[in-house]
Order: C-alpha cells, then structure tokens, then sequence
C-alpha cells in the first residue's frame, strides 16, 4: 500500500510535467533552491536581520526568493517565506502559485503557511535536510 508519505516524495518527480517545464531533476532543483535559501540567510545576517532565507520553486526554475527583511524593514511580516511568495506573484503575475514549492531554511511559521495556503502552494520543505512539511494546512 502506499503511503501518503511516499507519494509526496515522489511529488517532485512529477512537478515538471505538471508544470510543463523540461524534465530535469527536481530532487537537484530542491537542493539547488536550498543552497540559494542559505545564501539569501547569509544576507540577511550581514545586513543584520534574523537568519531566515526562502525560495518559491515553479518547477525546477527560482520564481521567487528573498531574506528576511523583519529588522531591516522594520516590518513584522516581512518573514522570507512571505517575502519570496510575494516576489513569486510578481514575478509570474499571478496570485495562484498551483505546483510550487516554497524551500526555507526553518520551517515556516503559521503566518507563512497560512499566506502559502491562500496562494496554493503545492508544498513546503524546510531545512539543510530537506525535511517535507507536505501541502500547507
């Protein structure tokens, strides 16, 4: 029997044909978007906001990313994963991110994961060892 699990392992597998992108790698697209999640953490402690970076996957391509911007904005809802979802909405030009991935460095809050409810993203991984949260709740 299959378990919910696995089926959401294999989630990334299918991603591309959903989405219509080339069929390449997505377990790579996931670490590809985590290393970049990291960098944007790094970022944001050099310019002295808390150490949170996140990365919207539309397929295997970046369709948003951004630090934390919470101290620097001094805006208390400026957590990376809002940050890169709203950079994802410009950048694609729709509000329905249907089959992305949202990546962060920690596991998101319930504002972000409510905020990647509202917006459908497919599902959420979060930290170095990728760990799957599943679909936001």
């Amino acid at each position: 029997m299959t378990t919910r699990r696995q089926i959401l392992m294999a989630l990334p597998l299918l991603l591309p044909v959903w989405t219509g992108a080339q069929p390449v790698s997505a377990h790579g697209a996931l670490h590809d978007a985590m290393q970049r999640a990291r960098v944007l953490r790094d970022e944001a402690v050099r310019a002295g906001d808390q150490p949170y970076g996140a990365v919207v996957l539309h397929g295997t391509q970046i369709a948003g990313e951004a630090p934390s911007r919470v101290v620097t904005a001094k805006d208390p809802a400026a957590h990376a994963e809002m940050e890169a979802i709203r950079d994802a909405v410009r950048k694609l030009g729709s509000r329905d991110l249907s089959g992305c991935i949202l990546v962060s460095t920690s596991r998101p809050c319930r504002m972000c994961e409510s905020a990647a409810s509202q917006v459908r993203i497919a599902r959420m991984v979060h930290g170095d060892a990728l760990i799957d949260a599943g679909p936001p709740a």
